[in-house]
C-alpha cells in the first residue's frame, strides 16, 4: 500500500487535515481542577475521549471559508448565514476525526518524518516535471505555504501507514479485476490524434487616442498587428529561428518557451487556430491566422496518431487506482468506526442538528424545509 499513496494521500485524510488550521489545535481537558489546559466551559464545542475542541478553534477555521463565500455571494449575508451552520459542522466533524486518527497513530507508534514528506513532495514535483523550488513557487502562487503542506503531507503519510497496518490483507486487487475494468472502460484508454505546435502571437496595440472614431482606431490597431505578423512570417520563411522570434515578439505566455504549446487534442484551441494547426505537416509553418486573441504564426513541431493503450501497458495503473478506491472506502468506514467507539460529548444545546440544505449562492436563498442527512456524528456517548 505504501507505494500507492496519491498526491492527496487519501481522500479521507485530505478532508480531515484541510479542515484543521495549524493554530487550531484541540486542547486536553481534565475533570480535575488545575490539570491540563484550562478551557472556559462555554467555549467547548465537544470533547473527544476527554480532549476538548473549542468554539474559538472552530471559528478560526470557519472565518476564511465564510469570507470566501461572502465574496462569491457578493455580500449576501443571508446566504452566508445559511451555510455557516453546515460549514461549522463539517469543521467540527473533521476535527473529531483528526483527534481520533492521531490517537490511533500514537497508539500504533507510527511516525512520519520530514524525510518521508520530502520524498513524497519530490515524487510529486518529478511527476509534474518541476523542481522542488518550482513546486514551492506554484504553491505560493495559490496562497499555500510549503511548510504547512509538508506538515499535512506528514499527517497523510502517517495515516497511510496506519491503514497499511490495519487493512493490508484486505487490499487484494487481482489481474482479472483490472482486466474487467479495462474492458468496461475501453474508451478511457483511447488516445485521439494530437499535435504539438508553437506559435507567435501578435495582439493589436491599444487604439490610438488621437483617432476620434473608435471603429477606425480599432481597425488601425488590427492592421498594424497583422502587418507586424506578416513581417515576422517573412523572417521565418527566410530562415530566422522561430523560437527566438517567439521569445522576442509573442504576446503569449508561451513566448518564454519559444512559443511551444505542447501536445493538444482537438477542442483545446479556438477553431481557426486548431484548423490551421491540424492541417499542417510536421515542420510546416502556417500563414498568418486571425483569432479573437490576435494574429498567429503557427509551426507544427510534432504529431501523434490516434492510439489505444494496451491492457499490459495500463495494468499497473489500473491496479493502483482500484486499490486507491478501496483505500478510500476503507478509510471512511474506519473513521466512522472510530467515532462509534469513541466517547464524544457535546455540551447541552450544542448537539449536532440536521440543518436546512442551502442552495447555491448563484440562486435565491433557500426557503425549503427539506432536511438533508446529518453530516456528522449526532450521538452523545
Amino acid at each position: 500500500m505504501k507505494n500507492h499513496l496519491t498526491t492527496t494521500i487519501l481522500l479521507a485524510v485530505s478532508i480531515v487535515v484541510s479542515l484543521l488550521p495549524a493554530k487550531a489545535r484541540p486542547n486536553p481537558v481534565s475533570a480535575e481542577p488545575n490539570i491540563g489546559v484550562k478551557t472556559a466551559a462555554d467555549d467547548i464545542a465537544a470533547t473527544v475521549n476527554g480532549v476538548a475542541i473549542t468554539e474559538s478553534q472552530i471559528e478560526a477555521a470557519l472565518k476564511p471559508q465564510l469570507e470566501k463565500l461572502a465574496s462569491r455571494a457578493k455580500g449576501d449575508q443571508n446566504l452566508v448565514n445559511q451555510y455557516k451552520g453546515m460549514f461549522r459542522q463539517q469543521i467540527l466533524d473533521g476535527m473529531i476525526s483528526q483527534l481520533l486518527l492521531e490517537e490511533k497513530i500514537k497508539q500504533a507508534k507510527i511516525v512520519a518524518t520530514d524525510e518521508d514528506a520530502d520524498a513524497k513532495l519530490q515524487e510529486i514535483a518529478t511527476r509534474e516535471n518541476k523542481t522542488i523550488e518550482e513546486l514551492k513557487a506554484m504553491l505560493k502562487a495559490r496562497g499555500l505555504r510549503f511548510e504547512e503542506i509538508k506538515e499535512r503531507m506528514k499527517k497523510g503519510i502517517a495515516f497511510g501507514k496506519l491503514m497499511e497496518k490495519e487493512f493490508a490483507d484486505q487490499l487484494n486487487v487481482t489481474e482479472e479485476q483490472a482486466r474487467e475494468y479495462y474492458t468496461k472502460n475501453k474508451s478511457r484508454f483511447e488516445k485521439p490524434e494530437q499535435v504539438r505546435a508553437s506559435h507567435i502571437l501578435i495582439k493589436p496595440e491599444k487604439t490610438d487616442p488621437n483617432v476620434a472614431d473608435p471603429n477606425e482606431a480599432k481597425a488601425k490597431a488590427k492592421a498594424a498587428a497583422k502587418a507586424k505578423a506578416e513581417t515576422l512570417l517573412k523572417q521565418v520563411k527566410a530562415g530566422a529561428d522561430f523560437a527566438t522570434l517567439a521569445k522576442d515578439n509573442s504576446a503569449c505566455p508561451s513566448a518564454q518557451k519559444g512559443g511551444d504549446l505542447d501536445f493538444r487534442g482537438r477542442g483545446s484551441w479556438v477553431p481557426p487556430f486548431e484548423e490551421a494547426a491540424f492541417n499542417l505537416k510536421v515542420g510546416q509553418v502556417s500563414d498568418v491566422v486571425e483569432t479573437r486573441f490576435g494574429y498567429h504564426i503557427i509551426k507544427l513541431t510534432d504529431r501523434r496518431q490516434p492510439s489505444t493503450t494496451t491492457f499490459e501497458q495500463a495494468k499497473d495503473d489500473i491496479i493502483n487506482n482500484l486499490k486507491q478506491t478501496e483505500q478510500q472506502q476503507l478509510a471512511r468506514k474506519y473513521i466512522e468506526s472510530l467515532k462509534t467507539e469513541a466517547k464524544i460529548v457535546y455540551p447541552p444545546g450544542k448537539e449536532p442538528k440536521p440543518a436546512k440544505s442551502p442552495l447555491s449562492f448563484r440562486k435565491a436563498p433557500a426557503r425549503s424545509g427539506k432536511t438533508p442527512k446529518p453530516t456528522g456524528k449526532t450521538t452523545t456517548k
